[in-house]
């Protein structure tokens, strides 16, 4: 039995292999690649990178936030993806470079002298001419006009006659190399300064990610990259008075800490103003404390302006609270409570015991202190205070396109003073967090308000109660009548010095009856009475349900005007008597205390829906500051800078430089020679028209 291959033809190896390299090494290939890249460096900028996974839950979504994680979209430049994309391109680049580099450089040295003397017929720019003399004398005097006109040119003698062969413009070609050669250098720049290194380190190198706490001089090896690590990114946080010399790097679950060969002192830092009370100027006097001389170098640190030592680069990334000191002042927001006083350092914890912020234990968080708060106050009345540092890229949209007519409003920024950021935590482990003003503002309301801010998740924004400050610009006003509405005694009191003074005493019948309608109000408004199916818990909206359950629709509009003209009154006798309880004046009946009163009926109306029992208060603080300095060691920014000067001499070489080559036949014709002249470029342009009239004129003269 025989076996027969006939018919079956295997396909060669090297044939595929040639198959594959001119694809990978093909100019449709590497512009997919650049596509892809920029589609993800579309994504980096507009998707914040770096962010805890809790934040892109919070703005997209579960499903989303974990795909984000999942492709690395979170940590666009450094996935493994987009590395691996950046490397394709420059082997594609490279291998591109490699198959057109010995032509070129064949195409340079070659001056195509050999070209047959017909040829030169089929060029669109071709003269012919009789010239005097002999073919060689005509052809180096040719030669040597070529050459003071910046020619390359080459003389052939052939038989019957001589070959003039001329070359200009070559550097558009090297222009094609260098600009391919930028190319592979701009990526291998960006990857050895990206964070291709570090992730080496953690894949061969045995380098993990930190999630835990504790004292950085603590954290294990494994952690910890060498001082000799040769590129790195990452940031140190220094509080004045004090010296680091361990950055973190940041990774998408935890930290790597690296090592740097000094360390930094923050002396201290210095923060400048504009007369709007804008920041103009962030700098840090430091000092370097070199590692291996003990020398001791000063420098100051400013934005755009970094300090480098040892091939390392310190910029002025931020700044942040180094460990101040506050003392804060709990305040009653239920009535019910006592004041006291906390003391603590920002980014520190207070365990509140029951009964003194709730009815079960929480934990008083202190996250942050700002001294110097700019906020718009242009349009105060319109939402609250606002934070002028936030960009709001819509808003700004809206405000410049659109209708022609102009939507930007004025600013009035101004300096409110300092403000507290803190967070009560329950038991259970979930936070509010709260944003209160040291002073109060005044939002053109009639009253000074101090604006104690709320929000359940970092997602939104802070919603401000705002409360008037009494005639000593204090709290205590507001807090002596929202614990006297809590006094049912006091409430009575109140009633009935209200019904003596609204009605004549010599009708009895009218002061019962306005006794028990402002009894009723003011218990509703003051929670101690509930409406039937009702969920208000008082205030404003208590009453307002009471008047959609007991009158009818028509005359709702007149009964809550009576109700709360009735109220007003309630209240502001309440105040006198809360007042005389405490050995104060009376409150004069003026303007002030009219606007203190009208937005002393609103804060308590919205007291209710305040999310904890107690707020507190900016009392005294002492500030210590600190700087974060971003520490980088990128040696590849110089391989970058190299691309992009060779990126720009190459396109500039490609578009504004033409290669031109020249030839010019002269042959014997009787006592002088017979010129036939060709010119070619590679691009057609009327500059080639007008360059080949010259060179007509030049070398043949005005016969054609």
């Amino acid at each position: 039995m025989t076996t027969t291959t006939a018919g079956i033809r295997p396909e060669p190896a090297p044939q595929r292999l040639r198959a594959l390299l001119e694809l990978v090494s093909s100019m449709r290939f590497a512009i997919s690649l650049l596509t892809v890249i920029c589609i993800a460096s579309v994504i980096g900028t507009v998707l914040k990178q770096g962010e805890p996974l809790t934040n892109y839950i919070n703005q997209f979504g579960p499903f989303w936030a974990g795909l984000f994680m999942a492709i690395k979209l979170n940590a666009v430049y450094s996935a493994w993806w987009f590395l691996l994309i950046l490397a394709f391109l420059v082997v594609s680049t490279s291998l591109c470079i490699a198959r057109n580099t010995p032509k070129i450089l064949a195409d340079l040295k070659s001056y195509k002298e050999n070209i047959r003397e017909n040829s030169l017929l089929a060029f669109h720019h071709r003269a012919e001419a009789q010239l005097a003399g002999t073919p060689e004398d005509q052809a180096r005097r040719m030669g040597q006009a070529l050459v003071k006109a910046g020619w390359k040119v080459r003389l052939q003698q052939r038989a019957g006659g001589w070959m003039v062969a001329a070359k200009a413009g070559g550097v558009n070609k090297m222009g094609y190399l260098a600009a391919h050669s930028s190319i592979v250098l701009i990526c291998l720049g960006g990857l050895l300064d990206g964070d291709l290194m570090v992730r080496a380190q953690m894949w061969w190198g045995g380098k993990v990610p930190y999630n835990g706490g504790g004292m950085i001089s603590q954290v294990p090896a494994q952690h910890r990259l060498s001082s000799a690590n040769p590129t790195f990114r990452g940031n140190v946080l220094v509080a004045e008075g004090t010296a680091s010399s361990t950055a973190l790097l940041n990774q998408s679950d935890g930290v790597l800490l690296q090592d740097l060969p000094f360390s930094i002192e923050l002396k201290k830092f210095i923060v400048e103003y504009y007369s709007t009370g804008m920041p103009k100027l962030f700098a840090s006097d430091i000092v370097i404390h070199d590692a291996e001389t003990g020398e001791k170098i000063p420098a100051r640190v400013e934005v755009n302006h970094p300090v480098r030592h040892r091939g390392i680069e310190i910029y002025q990334s931020s700044f942040d609270d180094g460990g101040s000191s506050v003392t804060l002042k709990a305040v009653p927001m239920d009535g019910a409570g006592k004041t006291f006083e906390v003391k603590g350092t920002i980014g520190g914890t207070t365990e509140l015991a029951k009964g003194e912020a709730a009815a079960e234990k929480m934990t008083l968080e202190y996250t942050g202190l700002r001294v110097i708060n700019v906020e718009n106050l242009a349009d105060a009345s319109g939402g609250g205070a606002t934070d002028v540092r936030k960009v709001d890229l819509r808003a700004s949209l809206d405000a410049r396109l659109g209708a022609a007519n102009k939507t930007i409003k004025d600013k009035n920024l101004r300096n409110v003073g300092p403000s507290i950021t803190y967070k009560l935590r329950d038991a259970a482990g979930q936070a509010r967090e709260f944003h209160n003003y040291m002073l109060p503002v005044d939002l053109g309301e009639g009253s000074p308000v101090f604006l104690l801010g709320a929000r359940e998740t970092p997602a939104e924004g802070f919603r401000y109660l705002r409360v008037p400050a009494d005639e000593n610009g204090a709290l205590e006003g507001f807090l002596r009548l929202r614990a006297a509405m809590s006094d049912a005694s006091l409430r009575e009191q109140a009633v009935k010095a209200y019904a003596r003074e609204a009605t004549d005493p010599s009708r009895p019948e009218l002061a019962q009856q306005l006794t028990l309608s402002a009894s009723r109000a003011l218990a509703l408004f003051a929670g101690a009475e509930a409406v039937p199916g009702s969920k208000a818990q008082g205030g404003l909206l208590a009453l307002s349900e009471f008047i959609e359950a007991n009158v009818p629709e028509a005359e709702r509009p007149r009964a809550g005007e009576v109700l709360v003209r009735i109220l007003n009154g309630t209240l502001f006798e309440l105040a006198q008597l809360s007042r005389e309880r405490a050995g104060l004046q009376p409150l004069p009946r003026d303007e002030r205390t009219q606007g203190f009163m009208t937005q002393a009926v609103l804060a308590l109306s919205d007291a209710f829906a305040y999310p904890a029992p107690m707020a507190f208060e900016l009392k005294d603080f002492t500030q210590v500051q600190a700087s974060v300095f971003q520490v980088t060691r990128s040696p590849g920014h110089y391989i970058v800078y190299l691309g992009c000067a060779l990126l720009i001499l190459g396109v500039f070489a490609m578009l504004y430089v033409r290669e031109r080559r020249l030839w010019v036949w002269l042959g014997a014709a009787g006592d002088g020679a017979h010129a036939r002249m060709a010119l070619s470029s590679n691009r057609k342009l009327m500059d080639v028209d007008r360059e080949f009239q010259k060179l007509r004129d030049r070398l043949l003269g005005n016969q054609t």
